[in-house]
């Protein structure tokens, strides 16, 4: 079996605020920095065969961290991006639900076929993103066990983990998450060829400060 070590990006100033960011492009804050940094001395023993990363600055930066250490290219995949939440994005979440009832009562709700109000960009529905996320992770996995690649590091977003993890243990969207989604957070996955399974959630060992979930269950 290809373990795949999913790893969500770093902190950021939006995460802190709990300003939606979806697909606008936010860096790490200086927090990030430093979990990207213990992240990628805690995997300095283990041998990484790709890396890969969204096309999101906080994804690769949180990635060339990893890559500085281990000594390998940051491969870049436009699809390991966050869900696009349209007109959501830049608003904290308090703010979507004053302007957004519904839409956000949806959201909250994890109903699988409503599309958020546009923005700048078309938002995407929960079904449309996790068949684009839970593809795109299986693809490289697929592609990882051709090669006959040991270990890859994904690094992503915490929408992806999600999907991820609602997908590997057939879990539908409308059940109420019941684990957590750590910023540079190492989960691990092995592919059996056809399916996920999950080996480890949620470390967090080598980070000293304790690290935020902003995402709301």
């Amino acid at each position: 079996m290809t373990e795949i070590l999913v790893i969500r990006h770093g902190e950021t100033d939006w995460n802190v605020d709990k300003r939606l960011q979806g697909h606008t492009d936010i860096g790490l804050n200086q927090a990030g920095q430093r979990q990207a940094q213990a992240l990628a001395r805690s995997l300095e023993n283990e041998q990484l065969d790709a890396i890969f990363a969204s096309d999101l600055q906080r994804a690769r930066d949180t990635a060339q961290a990893v890559a500085d250490v281990q000594d390998l290219p940051v491969q870049i995949e436009v699809a390991l991006r966050e869900r696009c939440y349209g007109g959501f994005e830049g608003l904290r979440h308090v703010e979507i639900e004053q302007r957004y009832p519904l839409d956000f009562a949806a959201w909250r709700a994890r109903a699988p076929d409503v599309r958020y109000p546009a923005g700048e960009r078309i938002a995407e529905t929960m079904r449309e993103f996790s068949a684009r996320a839970v593809g795109a992770v299986t693809a490289l996995a697929r592609q990882a066990a051709a090669r006959g690649q040991q270990r890859i590091a994904v690094v992503t977003h915490g929408g992806v983990l999600e999907c991820l993890h609602r997908w590997s243990q057939r879990t539908s969207f409308a059940v109420e998450r019941d684990f957590d989604i750590f910023n540079a957070s190492i989960n691990r996955m092995r592919w059996d060829g056809e399916h996920l399974h999950l080996t480890q959630w949620g470390d967090v060992r080598h980070l000293n400060a304790a690290v935020l979930d902003e995402v709301d269950r």
